[in-house]
Formats: structure tokens, sequence, C-alpha cells
């Protein structure tokens, strides 16, 4: 790894570089309730459309590689042959300009599952490699517990690095297109001094985490608590409405549907994005639910993050990013599920 410094006015020097490619960064989308603003990761036009000092975005990034709904193939009838078409809907690379930790960390462990597994999905290894990553520090919010989980730094799965030191950055370059980025930018040696900062402003973090969860020997207490009756204090508070997959950004789970055209003529193959919360989730040919109750469901939920997963990868799924907890309308979150299982509350 190579450390350079940056000052921050050379940043929009660097989006313009780049903006030959589609950038995907924090763009202001309205305002909530409360009068915050709403961040969510799209498409910027303009440098200044970003807003890197955002504290959280509503949405992970996980529409750009994992789109909540994709056509994967197509069939058409020409006479008496058929054509088969297949689109892996990428058509331009990708630049992502100010991604936190955790959602690094997220596309990390996905790749695991849809990269590095027996079967990889060729539609999402096809935006994989079509994309760059530009890192950027945060401010940990009350609902972050990605420390907790060890994903509040990324050691890998990015081209650039960005920590704010005053009015310039701490830049870390991982791959050799990063390094080619910064030819065209006004960049120096860090000095001893800067390695002192750089090491008093992470200090200075850290010490603002408040959420946590006690990871100790969780699986364990997981499969030992499996049938406890906490699950179904929580069940009785989900709505199984599926929002905390939607924001979270390392649900994968997905149902394909085919579609045929009554005159035969034509056909269709549509992947969308699912969860297990939902209530058809388990349903299958002839109507019958493997996991028709509510706390069942949520149940599965945790220990496919903080069980299945870390028995096939040595990881939990779970960033520890919170907002499945700001998304859920019946205020269920992780650290109090897992204290309550732990017998700590609840």
């Amino acid at each position: 790894m190579i450390f350079k410094i940056c000052r921050k006015e050379e940043l929009p020097k660097l989006f313009d570089s780049l903006s030959a490619n589609h950038i995907v960064g924090p763009v202001r989308k309205g305002t909530d309730k409360e009068g915050k603003p709403i961040i969510a990761f799209d498409i910027a036009n303009d440098f200044n459309e970003l807003e890197l000092a955002y504290p959280s975005t509503k949405f992970s990034p996980k529409k750009f590689f994992l789109p909540y709904r994709e056509t994967l193939s197509s069939f058409d009838m020409e006479e008496s042959d058929w054509q088969e078409h297949i689109d892996f809907n990428i058509y331009k690379p990708h630049v992502f300009f100010g991604m936190h930790a955790c959602d690094i960390n997220a596309l990390n462990k996905l790749d695991k599952v849809l990269l590095e597994s027996v079967y990889p999905s060729p539609y999402y290894g096809s935006k994989r490699s079509n994309m760059c990553i530009i890192g950027m520090d945060c401010e940990p919010q009350p609902f972050c517990f990605c420390r907790s989980m060890g994903t509040d730094t990324a050691l890998h799965g990015f081209d650039m690095f960005l920590t704010a030191l005053g009015e310039r950055y701490f830049v870390e370059i991982l791959s050799a297109t990063a390094f080619n980025w910064l030819k065209n930018l006004n960049t120096r040696d860090p000095t001893e001094d800067d390695h002192i900062e750089y090491m008093a402003a992470v200090a200075k973090r850290n010490e603002k985490f408040t959420a946590r969860v006690d990871t100790t020997d969780l699986t364990k207490i997981l499969d030992m608590e499996f049938q406890a009756d906490v699950w179904k204090k929580w069940g009785e508070k989900c709505l199984s409405c599926g929002a905390c997959a939607n924001v979270c950004p390392t649900c994968y789970c997905y149902g394909v549907e085919e579609h045929v055209d009554l005159d035969l003529q034509g056909a269709s193959k549509i992947k969308h994005l699912h969860s297990c919360n939902l209530i058809d989730f388990a349903e299958v040919a002839g109507g019958h639910n493997f996991r028709p109750q509510s706390h069942v469901r949520l149940k599965y939920r945790y220990y496919h993050k903080h069980r299945g997963f870390v028995e096939a990868f040595e990881e939990s799924l779970c960033v520890g990013c919170g907002r499945c907890g700001e998304a859920c309308l019946a205020d269920i979150n992780v650290p109090e599920v897992i204290a309550s299982v732990r017998g700590e509350g609840g």
C-alpha cells in the first residue's frame, strides 16, 4: 500500500478526470420529517452534487451491483427458430466516490458468495469487474456498530481511501489504477507529522462508537438459544415487511420469475431480490410454507447473518451499518436482539 497527502481542493480535479465513467456517490435526495437531509448513492454529474461529509445513506449502494429487479435473459421466436438474449446489464465502468468502510466490507463479503463460490454469478461479476472504489472515512452514528463487527476499517476491496485531516486528505492507494489517477493531481509523500495526525484522527473516531454487539462465542450461543422464547418476543413485533433486507448491503437472497407471452413468441427471465422475512419466502409449490411464523423467519435471518455465514466463511455477514434498525418500523435492531439472546435484556 502507498500513502500520499492530497489537499481537498484537488478532489474536483479527480472527479473531472474520471467523469468519462459513471460516477456514483452520496447525493442529497430530500429531507426527512425532522428536516435532516436524505442521502443516497446515485449517479453524480458534477462534483458539487456529492455530499462527501454524509453521516450514512438510507440505502446501501447495492442496487448498482445487485439490482432489486433485473432481466437475466429473454427469448424471441423468429419463424421456426428462437433467439436467446443475455445481457449482464453493465454498459459503462462505475466509479464509487465516497464509499464508507462498512459498504466496502459488504462488497468483500458478497464476493465470497457471488464470485468465489462453486457457482459464481456472471451478472454480479460483470458489474464488479467494471467497478472502481474511492473510499471515504466517516463519522460514527449512534446506530453504527461496525467496530464490533470488525468492519469499521477496510483493508482491501478499494482502489483509494481518503481520511480527512483538516484541509487535506491522507490517501491510501491500493491499486495501480488509483496510482495513475493521482498523477494528474498535486500530491506529496506524508511526513512523520502527517502519520501522527492520522493516528490521532483514527483514535478520536474510535472513541465515538457507542452502539456495540458482543460477538464473543456468538455462534455457540445462537446454537444453544435456537428454541429460546426471546425469538417469539421479537417475532410479535416484526411486521414481516422486509424493510431490513431492502436497506441491508449484504442481503442477497433472490427469486426468479419467468414470463411467457400469450402468443408464445417471446419470454423473459427476471430476477428480483427477496427477503427471508417475507411470508412467502419459504413457500413451495402446493402452497406449503416451511416458515409460516414471523418469529421463525426473523430468527433464521439472524442465524444466516451471524451463524451460517460464519460457518461457511469464518466471518459474519453483518457489517454493523445499522441501516436495518433505522429502517425497521417496529424498532427492531441488531444490538438489542443479540443482547436479548445472550440474556442481557430485550
